[in-house]
């Protein structure tokens, strides 16, 4: 296994793939440590400063779909390239500018390059990998991910400790991926070679499988929780009941991460006992736990401790059901049904922070984590009820698809 694993690592394509992940993640979790000093330099309400996480995600929920069809048809690449340069230019565009209604507008078009990341990284990663070692490949990426969740936060906190507009540069790192990518990243691309009108219904057969529905809707719940209370309201909490700089805020939402990141890295190894269905179900218990603790820890330094716990639900479910969706479809047809996820993906994102934006207005802080603990905990009852979220505990995780 150690063996194997090293090769992995060293899959140039791979390490590519590994740096469009970190490009997908980077639009929102390097910029919510700022959100204190964006509240202040700014002159917006708290309430007002989640559209800048809103306007992000959106254009993702509409344009996803579409991505994926271009890539089956055309080729992964040909998506991939421009959508990297759009995610860079227009975050620096971003971070030149000053007026909140210009910024949230820059923000949208710079969601437009970022619509397509996630999908095109796991669809290309799918089409590299098959059996056991796409179980293996997709953990891997999931902890790469979660790297960049740690990191983002505590290099966005620094930078947002010397001025807001400061962590709105770091989407030029994806310029230098982009130039990888268009020299070295080279494998026989799938493409379909059906007609459209026959192509979408090829599709859409393998779209409405009941545990594809299944998993789709887990993957919207999950992003909901995150987005909406965790990544949108756990900083300005740290921030204003416990008086905590950026860069603690960013360190504590790190610790979140970086737990993610060695769960996930376990998954070649956990699903040989433990169902794929299952561990994404254990992953919504942990996020009850974690979240329904949230509010009651009395002191700075202990709020590691449920932050830590919704880390450890991360790790669980999201390279759980990213790894059994891959598996759905054939090739050809991979890149719509990824993006098809991504869009629930970006629903998911899009509406948690108006959702509990909602609720915050009602309920404060605590009314935020609590409601999203119950969310989580209905999903992980409904899942062990059913058996219908995520895979089948039949399901063989590790087969190729």
């Amino acid at each position: 296994m150690q063996s194997a694993q090293a090769k992995l690592y060293k899959d140039r394509n791979l390490q590519i793939v590994f740096g469009v992940t970190l490009m997908a993640v980077l639009g929102v979790s390097s910029i919510t440590p700022a959100f204190p000093r964006i509240v202040e330099e700014l002159k917006i309400s708290r309430t007002d400063v989640g559209i800048l996480i809103t306007a992000f995600t959106l254009p993702g929920v509409f344009l996803s779909p579409f991505i994926g069809i271009l890539a089956d048809k055309f080729g992964r690449k040909r998506i991939l390239l421009p959508s990297l340069f759009l995610f860079a230019l227009a975050g620096m565009a971003c971070a030149l500018n000053k007026d909140f209604d210009t910024l949230v507008a820059l923000r949208a078009v710079q969601g437009i390059g970022a619509a397509g990341l996630g999908a095109l990284s796991l669809t290309i990663l799918a089409d590299l990998y098959s059996g056991s070692r796409r179980a293996e490949a997709m953990g891997l990426n999931a902890s790469i991910l979660s790297i960049g969740t740690a990191s983002y936060p505590l290099i966005g906190g620094a930078l947002a400790t010397l001025a807001w507009n400061y962590p709105f540069f770091l989407p030029l790192a994806a310029i230098p991926v982009g130039i990888f990518a268009l020299l070295r990243l080279h494998y026989p691309e799938p493409r379909s070679a059906e007609g459209l009108r026959e192509y979408l219904g090829s599709a859409w057969g393998y779209m409405k499988n009941i545990r594809a529905v299944g998993a789709f809707i887990a993957g919207f719940i999950v992003f909901i929780i995150l987005y909406g209370s965790v990544l949108n309201y756990l900083s300005l909490y740290l921030g204003l009941s416990f008086d905590a700089p950026p860069f603690i805020i960013g360190l504590i939402l790190s610790s979140m991460s970086i737990t993610t990141g060695i769960v996930s890295s376990q998954l070649g190894r956990m699903v040989k006992s433990v169902s794929i269905t299952n561990l994404a179900k254990l992953g919504f218990v942990a996020y009850a736990v974690g979240l329904a603790l949230l509010p009651f820890m009395p002191q700075l330094g202990l709020v590691v401790i449920p932050v830590v716990i919704f880390g450890l639900g991360m790790g669980l479910t999201v390279p759980s059901l990213q790894t059994y969706i891959a598996g759905l479809a054939p090739s050809e047809y991979r890149a719509a049904f990824m993006s098809i996820n991504a869009t629930m993906l970006w629903l998911g994102q899009t509406a948690g922070p108006l959702i509990f934006g909602l609720v915050y207005t009602r309920a404060n802080f605590d009314g935020v984590f609590l409601y999203a603990a119950v969310i989580a905990a209905a999903t992980a009852i409904v899942g062990f009820i059913s058996g219908k979220v995520g895979v089948s505990k039949s399901h063989d995780a590790t087969r190729d698809s």
